[in-house]
């Protein structure tokens, strides 16, 4: 395992009513503003945001909408929420939804303490903020734990790009699990294997022998297929939805990734195909991750084996450790389908191989990868995953 150095600065408050029981004291450490963001209005439609809205009213709370974060939220979305805050002088930001909005809002934190351009003092001037205007987060649809990180991932539409942007890591984070409940399926099983592929990603990184964070893993991978398929016969069992709630959190907490530099090839992949095509992110990554996967399984072959044996319970035998691996690749490819996760790119809509190019010419290459993938490479998966 590799020198690390760990801290979880987020505090969790983690079942049913725990708005309610929790969310009055937080309040109370907060500045007298408070910027209440969320997406598209179905806060609204399932009285979530009415319940909010009144614990901010009760503690004395002046609240300032942001309103329509969108999913894959764009640059320009941003920079809206930071002039509000500006302008609004926000102490607070509550952020009450998904992924998408809690990633916007970190990064509007940020940049509304920031003189400058944030993309620019990232990628440009080569710094990182270290200061935000304060937040928290309510999740209301999990999957991407981006509520326990400061990492965010935007769109920048002026430079055809989606990418990670640091910022401001959540104080605290409400999770109750019934708040899911008004959530689509498809978008529930869309989230969950989000969380799933987190999983894998940080499992397949280096160093890719035996530690005590895979062995952490395995765990939560077993028990994210698990209660994966249990919503299969009970979309509202509260109990799997409770058990991926918190699985999302702990596969982005950090805790997986003690001692290890994560893979996440895919998830570049994913990320830049977005910014071409706006595509549902777990969708995506059900696409890219067999195809990708089999490109790269020989390079980091005992990973491979042991994700096949321990997490999809591959019988290793009369089978070479090759066979074992590709067994693993198969039943990764067979719960997609089980799960009616689309297999293919034409599934969601997308057959442009121009655009395909493009995508493989822009999109990161990781360092914790088992195989240093060439562009050309790159561009034959995704026209495999036509």
């Amino acid at each position: 395992m590799n020198t690390f150095n760990y801290e979880l600065k987020t505090k969790t408050y983690f079942g049913k009513g725990a708005a309610k029981q929790n969310l009055p004291a937080e309040l109370a450490k907060a500045g007298h503003t408070v910027m209440l963001a969320y997406g598209g209005g179905s806060i609204k439609k399932n009285g979530i945001y009415d319940e909010i809205k009144e614990i901010l009213e009760n503690a004395g709370k002046e609240v300032v909408d942001f309103s329509g974060i969108m999913p894959n939220p764009t640059y320009a979305k941003v920079q809206e929420g930071a002039k509000l805050a500006k302008d609004k002088k926000v102490d607070f930001i509550l952020a009450v939804g998904g992924g998408s909005v809690i990633d916007c809002c970190k990064i509007i934190s940020a940049q509304a303490k920031l003189d400058q351009d944030i993309f620019d003092y990232e990628y440009v001037d080569k710094k990182f903020p270290t200061t935000g205007i304060l937040m928290g987060a309510i999740v209301t649809a999990s999957g991407t734990g981006a509520e326990m990180n400061a990492g965010a991932v935007i769109t920048h539409e002026e430079k055809m790009w989606k990418g990670p942007i640091v910022g401001t890591q959540a104080d605290f984070a409400i999770l109750d699990p019934w708040y899911t409940k008004s959530l689509p399926m498809k978008q529930v099983i869309s989230g969950a294997f989000d969380t799933l592929s987190h999983c894998m990603e940080t499992y397949l990184g280096t160093p890719r022998i035996p530690n005590l964070s895979d062995r952490i893993n395995e765990s939560i991978m077993q028990l994210v297929i698990e209660n994966m398929r249990k919503l299969l016969v009970d979309e509202y069992d509260m109990e799997a939805r409770s058990e991926l709630m918190w699985a999302s959190a702990m596969a982005e907490n950090g805790i997986l990734k003690i001692g290890k530099v994560t893979d996440f090839q895919a998830h570049q992949i994913e990320h830049q195909l977005g910014a071409y095509t706006d595509c549902n992110h777990g969708q995506g990554l059900a696409i890219i991750h067999p195809v990708l996967y089999r490109h790269m399984y020989k390079e980091g072959l005992e990973q491979f084996v042991r994700l096949a044996k321990e997490v999809w319970h591959v019988d290793p035998a009369d089978k070479t450790a090759e066979e074992i691996a590709l067994a693993g690749i198969d039943a990764l490819t067979n719960f997609i389908k089980e799960m009616g996760l689309p297999a293919t790119l034409k599934e969601i809509n997308i057959d442009d191989v121009e655009m395909l190019r493009k995508v493989a010419d822009t999109c990161n290459l990781t360092a914790g990868c088992a195989k240093k993938f060439e562009r050309d490479e790159i561009f034959e998966i995704l026209k495999e995953c036509l």
